[in-house]
């Protein structure tokens, strides 16, 4: 029986449809594995984790494949990415669409591979943990209150299993720090490397500034921005761009970063029960990464290039999440409130007046239940994104 229905299923078979290989990436378990399995059943599954089937890959990266006569699932191949030049030469030669599916967990490790045996042969798409919307349509595992939802998280293995989430987090943390971080670079002192990934929770949101994390770390900026291109690639992080063209102001520059999975962030912050999170002073970022997350989740699932911006300019004034479409913007104001307070469209008006006519709506998404027009804008509720896309989608055709 399958577990949770994940929402990127239709873009992952038509994907197949489409290109010879299809490679799924997305951070140790998101669910990867259960997705093709699921999805391709006919298809013979190998696991590169297998230290016998690494062995046989990289002693015989012909014979191994020739097993597969009509191709299989290889599952973590940033492992042995030597394989997929091997792969190139069966597809070249089958011309069959769909005939091998990979996931991997870091993008470093393939996206050179990638681009150099695979280009225009694979589609690339990314699986994060369940989304809102994913949990939503499963009433079962769905949670009662936004701080539920923060606190858990969207690993698939925590509802599966009924893990609590602290004994999950700190596993977790355990294997990436010393197994996967210790393969992609000669790290001296975890600790501090510990310290750093604990230091971007508690700046969530926030922007990026390299020499600050460097200033409190006791080490180079520029071992913070490799740390922090580490995290990316693992799908730890994830940063959104500032938006800026000639608007004659002085634009913030530099990205915001978030994490792509909140029960994470909360681990590292401490936060040991659900309860604890009104109170916490980060509870305003905590539910911005949240909203901005559930975005990111549905461009991904989509097949489509997030394209995530945010606005600031010296002045303060400040836009959290914009998405553009051609030349139109779609602003929104992300606010963890449960009352809807009249300043909240304060800074919409700013940048529909800055933008001059290329912003025709604007939402404001909260945690009340109230829903309502204000102006040229809407007030939502978190849990009712889905409108949000559904409009932005519109503004595409």
């Amino acid at each position: 029986m399958k577990f949770i229905t994940r929402n990127i299923d239709y873009e992952c078979r038509e994907m197949a449809s489409k290109y010879p290989v299809v490679t799924i990436l997305g951070p140790r378990q998101s669910g990867k594995t259960t997705l093709v399995k699921e999805l391709f059943p006919e298809k013979p599954y190998i696991s590169l984790e297998d230290p016998d089937s690494t062995a046989l890959a990289k002693e015989d990266p012909r014979g191994f494949l020739a097993r597969f006569k009509t191709g299989c699932i290889i599952d973590e191949i940033q492992r042995q990415p030597e394989l997929l030049s091997y792969i190139q030469g069966v597809v070249d030669h089958t011309e069959v669409n769909g005939m091998f599916i990979l996931t991997g967990s870091h993008q470093l490790a393939l996206s050179q591979h990638v681009a150099q045996s695979l280009a225009g042969r694979t589609a690339i798409l990314k699986l994060l943990p369940l989304s809102l919307a994913e949990l939503q349509a499963a009433p079962e595992f769905n949670l009662t209150s936004v701080d539920e939802h923060i606190f858990t998280g969207g690993f698939p293995r925590i509802y599966k299993n009924q893990i609590p989430p602290h004994k999950f987090f700190r596993d977790y943390i355990s294997t990436y720090i010393e197994r996967d971080v210790r393969q992609i670079i000669n790290i001296k002192d975890l600790s501090l490397f510990q310290k750093f990934l604990t230091l971007c929770a508690g700046r969530i949101g926030q922007v990026f500034n390299s020499v600050s994390f460097a200033n409190d770390l006791g080490v180079s900026h520029h071992t913070v921005q490799n740390w922090l291109s580490i995290l990316e690639a693992s799908f730890i992080i994830f940063k959104i761009k500032p938006y800026h063209e000639n608007f004659g102001k002085r634009i913030i520059k530099s990205p915001k970063l978030y994490f792509t999975d909140l029960g994470l962030a909360c681990y590292l912050l401490d936060i040991s029960k659900s309860e604890q999170i009104f109170r916490d002073p980060l509870r305003g970022a905590l539910f911005e990464n949240l909203i901005i997350l559930e975005v990111l989740k549905n461009r991904l699932n989509m097949g489509i290039e997030p394209n995530l911006y945010y606005y600031r300019d010296n002045n303060g004034h400040e836009v959290d999440l914009i998405l553009k479409s051609a030349n139109k913007f779609l602003p929104i104001e992300i606010k963890s409130s449960a009352t809807f307070n009249s300043s909240f469209t304060k800074e919409l008006k700013y940048f529909s007046d800055l933008t001059e006519g290329r912003t025709s709506k604007g939402y404001i998404v909260y945690a009340g239940e109230q829903e309502q027009n204000v102006g040229d804008f809407e007030l939502i509720n978190f849990n009712n994104l889905a409108k949000v896309m559904n409009y932005f989608d519109d503004m595409h055709s």
